[in-house]
């Protein structure tokens, strides 16, 4: 076989190989059962790993109250007695027990996380504190575990960047939300350099944004933005509302 046949043999055989499209990708099912097509937009960014149930201590530190200001976090949202809300990867609690104050007897939290260990801490925390009205909800990278129409607000507190399918996780969360729902995110500041935290474990407020509003399967976006509260000396609170 000459040189230049060969050549040609190895051109043609590499064209058939790139017109081959690529395999799609798997296919999950939510906790409705529904399949979840792949994003439309997957974010241009790298989740970061979820934080472990060893370093739990860390989400009860000194000065997380002075920092983080949980109390005045939640005065912006404006909590009423009897309100449904979800707090997604709830961790130990922390920001748990004072919606369950805010939210009453009347009221029910889902405290949501992917690690059991985190689960049984909080469990032990409502115990102590006769908060009842939570429930404890494990959940998994693919599947928040809410049901349709069970809440009126998602809460996700330095979780969101965390998450491994922040695009299905969003729809799943839209659709347990009620009309007129919300979700906030408190995320770091990621456009500010001295914010001391590693970058893929800030978000800007235009990450955010692109993401959260994107279009999804095609359609139309499942959030609108309504505002952001830049109060805290470190983070952002990012609230939107579920689209109509």
């Amino acid at each position: 076989m000459t040189t230049l046949r060969r050549a040609v043999i190895a051109i043609a055989c590499a064209a058939v190989a790139c017109s081959r499209s690529a395999p799609s990708p798997a296919v999950r099912a939510d906790n409705t059962g529904a399949a979840i097509a792949p994003a439309d937009t997957p974010p241009q960014r790298t989740p970061a790993a979820p934080m472990s149930y060893l370093g739990a201590d860390w989400l009860d530190r000194a000065d997380r109250e002075a920092t983080e200001q949980p109390e005045r976090v939640l005065d912006a949202l404006h909590l009423r007695p009897g309100d449904r809300v979800a707090d997604v990867g709830a961790g130990t609690g922390y920001f748990a027990l004072r919606i369950a104050r805010r939210v009453g007897p009347s009221g029910h939290v889902f405290a949501t996380d992917i690690q059991p260990e985190m689960l049984s801490i909080l469990r032990e925390r409502a115990a102590a504190a006769h908060a009842t009205q939570i429930e404890t909800v494990l959940a998994t990278e693919d599947d928040a575990r809410l049901a349709p129409q069970s809440i009126d607000l998602a809460l996700m507190v330095d979780v969101y960047h965390e998450l491994a399918h922040p695009i299905e996780t969003l729809a799943q969360i839209q659709r347990a939300l009620r009309d007129g729902g919300r979700i906030v995110l408190v995320e770091y500041r990621g456009e500010d350099p001295a914010v001391p935290i590693k970058p893929e474990h800030k978000m800007t407020l235009e990450q955010i944004r692109a993401e959260v509003e994107a279009p999804y399967r095609g359609g139309a976006a499942l959030f609108r933005f309504e505002t952001s509260h830049e109060f805290l000396p470190t983070q952002r609170v990012v609230v939107f509302r579920r689209a109509p």
